[in-house]
């Protein structure tokens, strides 16, 4: 009876919270942060035998020292940040979509093939305004492609997505070459026609545009109609049908969003940072992006920490390799993993809760309690057999 009564309740049981507040979710990332800066720090004591205070020094340094270096913190933020909010939509949607590096990639590509072609040889007004609209619309078809698929035939939208990150890199891959103009590293020289205009640095620009993506986000996930749709689809397409939500439309109206958010992050790349394309180009933000969504809960404004925070990590860890003269990365590789679990593991009790059994718990006890009275009965037993013979 006691294993029966185990096996219909457990010891404890995982519940979503109904509401956390926004202060305890901001704290808890910051003490997972600050915990897992000090086990990288005790990590390179005992494996480099560097101080613990000059590895997280180091961290500082590598963002804020020059100071020049924060232009390059805000710009990598930037970035991340707006490869995130392109992933929010369709996250939210549980439509899990990994390819945002092809999206990326592809809409670079065909920003600088406008460049390409059409650079110095038509007005740059017009030049930007073509190239804004062929970067989103080869982002909105790379993601397209993938929803219409999920939505008409029920596929695997992780292994669609992601198998469209290869062609995307192979795509660019084969236009490099064809175009020629490569440098010694394989990659095509800068473009000088048709660059995006500069805004005091090549940052701001970037800056400027992921914050407008920012507010137009939130403001869509919140406010709208379609972000409701997006949450009713995500938390059941029995119920979306059933209250009259055309969920295939839902579907690739969500990846039509997301990857026209990723062609603008693909335009901002190739038209105001690198002025070219290369198969790195996309620097593997989109996997980047899907942590630092997760940490946020995709929340569009805490995912401007948690993208601020992995650049930061990012950027320090970089100094750190330098200043301790570090040739194999491998450690500050796991340090980085394991302050990533830190982080997700806190996450983790920030949306969920444990609540124990206490009658199961008691259950257990007297189970205990009764096991071991039969066991000194079977060797009280056992000893009087023994003294009688």
């Amino acid at each position: 009876m006691a294993n029966k009564t185990i096996a219909k309740e457990p010891l404890f049981h995982v519940s979503k919270r109904t509401e956390t507040s926004t202060l305890r979710q901001i704290l808890t990332r910051v003490i997972a942060i600050l915990s897992g800066l000090i086990l990288g720090g005790l990590i390179c004591l005992v494996v480099y035998g560097k101080s613990p205070i000059d590895f997280i020094k180091y961290i500082f340094e590598g963002n804020f020292s020059p100071t020049t270096r924060i232009w390059e913190l805000l710009k990598g933020t930037a970035l991340l940040l707006g490869v995130c909010l392109a992933l929010i939509p369709s996250f939210k949607m549980k439509f899990w979509n990994l390819g945002g590096n092809g999206q990326i990639l592809i809409s670079a590509l065909a920003t600088t093939a406008c460049m390409f072609y059409w650079g110095g040889k038509i007005p740059d007004g017009l030049l930007w305004a073509i190239m804004t609209v062929v970067a989103i619309l080869a982002g909105v078809i790379w993601a397209v492609i993938p929803a219409i698929f999920k939505a008409f035939f029920n596929t695997n939208e992780s292994l669609f997505t992601l198998m469209m990150n290869y062609i995307a890199t192979g795509l660019v891959a084969f236009a490099i070459k064809e175009w020629g103009g490569t440098n010694s590293s394989g990659t095509l020289n800068p473009l000088k026609e048709g660059v995006l205009p500069v805004l005091g640095n090549d940052a701001v620009l970037t800056i400027l545009v992921v914050a407008l993506l920012t507010i137009f986000v939130t403001i869509y996930m919140k406010y709208s109609k379609h972000g409701f749709e997006i949450s009713v689809v995500g938390d059941s397409e029995n119920t979306a049908r059933y209250v009259g939500i055309n969920v295939k439309k839902v579907i690739i109206r969500t990846l039509a969003l997301s990857g026209a958010l990723c062609g603008i992050i693909g335009l901002l790349l190739a038209g105001a940072l690198n002025h070219n394309v290369s198969t790195s180009s996309a620097n593997n933000m989109g996997f980047t992006a899907i942590i630092a969504v997760w940490i946020a809960n995709m929340s569009p404004l805490l995912t401007i920490a948690s993208s601020f925070g992995i650049m930061f990590l990012t950027y320090g860890l970089g100094r750190v390799q330098q200043s301790f003269n570090i040739t194999n990365d491998a450690v500050l590789n796991m340090i980085v993993g394991l302050m990533y679990l830190i982080v997700i593991g806190c996450v983790f009790f920030t949306t969920y809760k444990i609540t124990f059994n206490k009658k199961q718990k008691q259950t257990v006890v007297d189970e205990a309690i009764a096991t071991k009275t039969t066991e000194k009965k079977e060797v009280k037993k056992a000893k009087t057999s023994k003294d009688k013979e």
